[in-house]
């Protein structure tokens, strides 16, 4: 009895070391929140909180800086998207105004769960074009698409696409208010660096939009369900363009 005791002592102490190891960061950050639409800005970035799926469950956000910040997600697996917690960069410009928009990001996320380390860059009036570049994706996610095969897959319209430095598999659909083109890298990455305006020269070559205006570029993650808990960080990111 003695000896389950202590063992069931430890580990109950090393339960409440490794929460309490997933909130100290969060604590010493410069910002935080738990609040379900918090935002923060910096460095003409602003970073949201952003949970807006339902059946969400407990996420917490910190920051450092627009390039160093992070989420604790406890989102149950349900089914749906639970939050995207993201770090958004106003551009507003047409597509032809644009001589450079890149971006690199460098993030570190669990190995478990559902969920997508995605871009998500709004363009057209009202934000009528939605394109998602997914950098990785894990567990039971999919693009939305207007083709499915028999099996339940979504699929591409354009397969292996090479442009803006990666290879992607090409998807398009609809959210119900806005047209959507996903671009899902044919392989995860947790680093890199993305040529953002030459994916919306590829997609205005395609015929899929005009020379609409790029409204914002956000990089975060799009979490579906994170039932043990875990951290979603960004240890760097940034967008340029001019």
């Amino acid at each position: 009895m003695r000896k389950k005791g202590r063992l069931a002592l430890m580990s109950l102490l090393t339960s409440l070391v490794l929460v309490f190891s997933s909130f100290s960061v969060a604590y010493a950050a410069t910002w935080s929140s738990s609040d379900q639409w918090a935002t923060w800005t910096n460095g003409g970035y602003t970073i949201y909180n952003n949970i807006w799926g339902s059946g969400a469950g407990y996420q917490s956000i910190w920051a450092n800086s627009y390039s160093n910040w992070g989420v604790w997600a406890q989102h149950p697996d349900t089914g749906g998207i639970k939050s995207y917690p993201n770090v958004t960069k106003t551009i507003n410009k047409k597509i032809s105004a644009l001589s450079t928009l890149s971006s690199s990001f460098n993030v570190t996320v669990p190995s478990s769960g559902a969920y997508e380390s995605t871009y998500d860059i709004w363009a057209g009036t009202n934000n009528a074009y939605e394109i998602m570049l997914w950098m990785n994706k894990v567990g039971a996610v999919n693009p939305i698409s207007y083709n499915w095969s028999s099996s339940g897959s979504p699929v591409a319209v354009y397969s292996n696409v090479s442009v803006g430095g990666h290879t992607w598999n090409v998807y398009q659909g609809s959210n119900g208010s806005n047209a959507v083109y996903s671009f899902v890298r044919t392989s995860n990455t947790n680093s890199g660096t993305v040529d953002v305006l030459a994916i919306m020269n590829w997609i205005k070559n395609k015929g899929w939009v005009s020379d609409v205006v790029v409204n914002s570029v956000q990089f975060g993650f799009e979490i579906t369900s994170s039932s043990a808990g875990s951290d979603f960080i960004v240890n760097s990111y940034s967008v340029t363009n001019s």
